[in-house]
């Protein structure tokens, strides 16, 4: 056999190979490709939006839903992580998840820091009170009262602003819920979709919800500034699923009604 016969088996041999490789990439083991991963950040206690029964594995709520929709609009699989609320922003500023969907207001300090969606859903804020407290009838009746919120929510930073309110934070709303049936706090301020439901399944025996909303607040689900690209995709997909008619069934799923 020639040195030239030769030199074109090798060749023949390495084009194959890499052939091979790439063939390899594309196809992983286990058959299909492969859908890329969209990691969820989220505080898994903001019932009807994110939240986990006792006996559930899957977080639940029309925020969960709702991301998961947009994900297989986007053809990505969604994992979903548990973090404190306060948590999720320098998380994804950071780079250990993707995006955040956890009832999350779209204010002016927030945009400095990530991007977000089109606005999914609107939302403002009430009060609950104990049943029975008739001193307490809207935001102008909080001076100088305690007040139970959400430790980094929009209800905290008004909470905040209230003449000699005595502010309490915590970490889920739940918690807020339970400090104001041991008589802890005065009142607890949350979003309003929130107090709802916390009315609707545990508290009507025990608590009201009193005064108009306070704000009017648009939810979005916030990614990091650089991943514009991602932002995008995100927008185009929850316009899909609002002219497919797949947002709308979401929400009524949650909401009893159409948005």
């Amino acid at each position: 056999m020639s040195k030239k016969t030769i030199a074109y088996l090798l060749m023949g041999v390495l084009l194959l190979a890499l052939g091979l490789t790439g063939c390899g990439g594309q196809q992983p083991a286990g058959g299909g490709e492969k859908a890329a991963v969209l990691k969820v950040g989220t505080e898994p206690s903001f019932a009807p939006f994110e939240f986990q029964g006792e006996n559930d594995k899957e977080y639940a709520g029309f925020d969960m839903d709702l991301i998961r929709a947009i994900g297989k609009q986007m053809g990505m699989q969604v994992e979903i992580q548990s973090m404190g609320f306060d948590g999720l922003i320098p998380a994804l500023e950071a780079g250990n998840i993707d995006v955040v969907i956890s009832g999350m207001t779209i204010t002016d300090e927030r945009v400095q820091k990530v991007s977000f969606s089109k606005p999914y859903y609107k939302s403002g804020l009430t009060i609950v009170t104990k049943q029975g407290n008739d001193q307490i009838k809207g935001f102008g009746d909080l001076a100088g009262k305690r007040i139970g919120v959400q430790i980094g929510t929009t209800g905290a930073d008004e909470a905040k602003k209230i003449k000699d309110a005595q502010v309490r934070e915590f970490n889920t709303p739940p918690e807020a819920f339970m400090e104001l049936k041991a008589g802890g706090v005065d009142a607890v301020i949350n979003d309003k979709p929130v107090n709802d439901y916390y009315m609707k399944e545990a508290g009507s025996k025990d608590a009201q919800q009193v005064g108009e909303p306070l704000t009017s607040e648009d939810y979005g689900i916030a990614t990091a500034k650089k991943n514009t690209e991602l932002s995008e995709k995100i927008n185009k997909a929850l316009d899909e699923l609002k002219k497919n008619g797949e947002y709308d069934k979401i929400y009524e799923k949650w909401f009893g009604k159409k948005p």
